[in-house]
């Protein structure tokens, strides 16, 4: 299988191709702005680098070459996002997973999802998020998207809850390394259950007024 981690210099993408390198015999295209400096500790026969960024049709395109799975590590720039869809769809590219954020539906009820409205609810980027969320929905590619509680780093902390669209989302926060997790459960599944879904990501018994570390 041969995997395109998108936004590959980021927390997630740098342990999501740490992980894949270390339990899978998957290759990796790893594509990032300034990606050669950014990604010269990576060292494996596995690995091919990509410098460009997400709006660069011609170097996606190109990266996106004999590509399975494609994961979007931010869906921040929905003109971005369209444009990741029209080059995998020039390849002819199907599976993607896009890691975006709660609250997209407004489905955060309570204290955290006022709270969680109060930190994002209202910025360009949340916007942003939103549309691209919806663009990749209607893309008719084989989707997966996380819609991601509030980031933090556990070593060993792998533990995830999934919530299905359309129901509330309370979990107020999640490992790094959980998601890392939970997007190898997903490109490793021999079914479709994840297919066409979007996946709200928390970590069990976290579901409080706000994360642990504000």
């Amino acid at each position: 299988m041969n995997i395109l981690i998108l936004g590959a210099a980021g927390k997630i993408g740098k342990l999501l191709a740490a992980e894949v390198l270390a339990r899978t015999p998957y290759d990796l295209v790893l594509y990032a702005r300034n990606a050669y400096s950014r990604l010269n500790a990576i060292d494996s026969t596995q690995v091919k680098i990509f410098d460009g960024d997400f709006r660069d049709i011609g170097t996606l395109t190109e990266a996106m070459i004999g590509i399975d799975v494609v994961y979007i590590n931010d869906m921040g720039d929905d003109q971005a996002t369209n444009i990741i869809i029209e080059a995998m769809k020039k390849v002819g590219v199907k599976r993607v997973i896009g890691a975006s954020v709660l609250g997209i539906y407004d489905e955060v009820p309570g204290a955290f999802g006022r709270w969680n409205k109060m930190m994002i609810g209202g910025s360009p980027r949340m916007q942003a998020q939103i549309k691209s969320a919806r663009a990749i929905e209607d893309s008719g590619l084989d989707y997966t998207l996380l819609r991601l509680t509030w980031l933090y780093d556990q070593k060993d902390n792998k533990d995830y809850v999934i919530t299905m669209k359309g129901d509330p989302f309370r979990s107020t926060q999640v490992t790094r390394e959980a998601v890392v997790q939970l997007i190898i459960d997903i490109i490793m599944a021999e079914d479709e259950r994840f297919i066409g879904k979007s996946l709200g990501v928390g970590e069990p018994d976290t579901e409080w007024d706000k994360p642990s570390f504000y």
